[in-house]
């Protein structure tokens, strides 16, 4: 690469929440961003918006990463505004938590499809498109260890997004294409807090050895890490930021 061309990093569910954060870092961190949103057309735009004004370079692309083709054209699109692509955030994530007992198939399916499917999708693009050196930051969370109940389906997708990047780290490891995945605790965002009452929120909050919630910023902050030099040497890993609840 050009010594002026910046590497490009393609960030899943990146208009808000964690993905917001993560792409805002990696921006600061020199980073060319592609922001991928589903629905969230306004806050993707706004968030480019801020990234320039701070002199960092980032476009916005609609893609649902259950479709098939999804994952596919963000990378298009990310070749064609900068040239390449060196990192993947495979952040995009749903969770519906219940019983398994009263969980219907349609639930079941969105989950499978988001979670794991568009995972799957992303890895074999990244795989296959990356520049040599890459990196790849899949999402899983710290409730594979919790194992609470109510959230049965969202588990086993991310045990199955663990599973496949231990895997694929050892299959691109030839190529200095690092794979790793970050597994939340609590983060205050609204995929956690939606559905709970705050008494509920309070209480796992006091679960948490550190007493309090995750933000935002703890898990870009990781990201940042796994994405830049000094994580060259950690491939294949599982990195729960939780603060110390499992």
């Amino acid at each position: 690469m050009a010594s002026d061309q910046p590497r490009t990093a393609i960030v899943t569910g990146g208009s808000k929440g964690i993905g917001a954060a993560i792409a805002q870092r990696l921006a600061r961190d020199g980073i060319a961003v592609v922001i991928n949103y589903s629905r969230g057309r306004a806050e993707a735009e706004e968030l480019v918006r801020t990234i320039k004004a701070g002199d960092g370079k980032a476009i916005a692309v609609q893609a649902d990463i259950a479709d098939p083709n999804g994952i596919a054209a963000l990378f298009d699109a990310g070749e064609k505004a900068f040239g390449g692509i060196d990192i993947l955030v495979n952040n995009a994530g749903i969770m519906k938590t219940s019983p398994i007992a009263q969980t219907d198939d349609a639930s079941f399916d969105t989950q499978i499809a988001i979670n794991l499917g568009g995972v799957f999708r992303g890895m074999r693009e990244g795989a296959r498109r990356l520049r040599d050196g890459g990196r790849i930051v899949n999402f899983s969370s710290s409730v594979v260890g919790l194992y609470q109940p109510g959230y049965g389906v969202y588990a086993a997708t991310k045990a199955g997004v663990e599973a496949m990047t231990h895997i694929l780290a050892k299959e691109l490891g030839a190529r200095r294409v690092t794979v790793n995945a970050v597994a939340p605790g609590p983060i205050e965002t609204a995929l956690f807090t939606d559905g709970k009452s705050k008494a509920q929120i309070e209480a796992i909050g006091k679960m948490i050895p550190l007493g309090r919630l995750g933000q935002p910023d703890d898990i870009a902050g990781l990201v940042s890490f796994l994405a830049g030099p000094d994580s060259g040497w950690v491939n294949g890993q599982i990195i729960r930021a939780n603060g110390g609840v499992v």
